[in-house]
């Protein structure tokens, strides 16, 4: 069994409605325990991060950065790096905002940075835009073309549910192929650390 966190922040219920999404498709994986926490869980408690084996990020765009709740989490985890102890763990990102574009790529890339500060792995985005082959755009799986980490863009709409049913359904994937990624790292870890002890 394999522990997942769905960690996020949300003002208005855009970012959190992904990441339900998200956390369902992760659940799809069998053997795999998913627990959709926000940020803010984390800011006085952040040695709970340790009890699990990847983390699934998510925060609303805000002037091309992460939001300051988000912000605030990720700041709370020094003294988990100072004792590297998140090393060797997957993460990946999830980012939301009202403009196709929006400079989502800047939040996904301070993620990144943090994970690589903390000695994590990255899994991206590995879904090619179904537009291309003909799927209508608002249905299409990663319409907005990020591989980095899964966008999705909300709209003007005050609606926490006012997404495009591709952003729905690449949500779902992308929570999937994490909770596949990550069974398939901790497999070939087992088999590595089984090797080494025959060799030896």
């Amino acid at each position: 069994m394999k522990k997942l966190a769905v960690i996020y922040h949300s003002a208005h219920g855009h970012t959190e409605h992904i990441a339900t999404h998200v956390a369902h498709g992760a659940k799809s994986v069998s053997n795999t325990e998913v627990h959709l926490l926000k940020a803010e869980h984390f800011v006085n408690s952040p040695d709970e991060l340790v009890k699990f084996d990847g983390y699934l990020l998510g925060s609303p765009t805000y002037l091309g950065g992460v939001s300051s709740q988000f912000k605030a989490f990720m700041d709370a985890t020094g003294r988990l790096w100072r004792t590297q102890q998140l090393k060797g763990k997957l993460a990946a990102g999830f980012t939301v905002s009202s403009l196709p574009a929006g400079d989502k790529q800047s939040t996904l890339m301070s993620m990144f940075v943090f994970c690589m500060q903390h000695g994590m792995l990255w899994a991206g985005n590995p879904f090619l835009p179904e537009q291309h082959t003909g799927v209508p755009y608002e249905e299409a799986v990663n319409r907005l073309g990020s591989w980095s980490g899964l966008m999705a863009q909300a709209g003007h709409s005050t609606s926490a549910e006012s997404f495009a049913s591709g952003d729905i359904k690449t949500a779902r994937m992308f929570g999937k192929n994490f909770a596949e990624t990550l069974h398939r790292i901790s497999c070939r870890t087992a088999e590595t650390h089984l090797e080494t002890l025959h060799d030896s």
